[in-house]
């Protein structure tokens, strides 16, 4: 049976500055509870704990504990189009800025590899999260396409579908690696990534 839409939403946005620091309360306590349950048993109980509030309190901001997921997932998202955004929007030859741009992609999931398993992995995403999960992947190979297009010393031969490839392995090698296999550490895992994709495109 479908989920409505409202499943996902807070039941109020805070604008006072104490309830603003209740609800960062829950969200904090609830991205420990994920990173340590995991989504199932994630419960809203255990988040109240976390955060030091009676459960009362969590449903009084949030419907349920998908509500919250939801929240974290919109803050990560927003994190990921601001570094890729600012990795790529300097013209650079595709030495530098591809590092910047896998440095930064990894090191977002490396702060917290287990709690990004949860939101991405384990709980329902909702079709506008997937949307916004979309929409950073088009305008990062928008913006990998116009950097490939200006690479000169060899010029890429199909600038828009060699982004779609870059942006495509970055994510997908990141999603694999990181906090799944404990021997590769974030530096090595951006070292190997970068000299895949240069290798591809030259």
């Amino acid at each position: 049976m479908p989920v409505s839409k409202t499943a996902y939403q807070p039941r109020k946005t805070p604008v006072q500055r104490r309830a603003l620091r209740t609800r960062e309360r829950i969200l904090a306590g609830a991205a420990q509870v994920f990173a340590e349950w995991g989504y199932a048993s994630g419960t809203t109980d255990r988040i109240a704990a976390a955060a030091g509030l009676s459960v009362g309190s969590v449903y009084q901001y949030f419907p349920n504990k998908d509500a919250i997921l939801v929240v974290l997932m919109r803050s990560h998202l927003d994190q990921s189009a601001d570094a890729v955004r600012e990795s790529l929007t300097e013209p650079r030859p595709v030495e530098v800025w591809l590092p910047a741009l896998t440095r930064a992609v990894v090191g977002l999931h490396a702060e917290n590899p287990r709690l990004h398993q949860v939101l991405f992995e384990e709980a329902p995403r909702p079709p506008e999260v997937v949307a916004r999960f979309r929409q950073i992947e088009q305008e990062a190979a928008s913006a990998v396409t116009t950097l490939l297009r200006a690479e000169t010393m060899p010029a890429v031969a199909h600038p828009e579908l060699s982004a779609r490839f870059v942006v495509a392995t970055v994510e997908s090698l990141t999603h694999r690696f990181m906090g799944h296999d404990p021997q590769i550490q974030a530096d090595e895992l951006v070292n190997q990534i970068v000299s895949m994709v240069l290798k591809y495109l030259r």
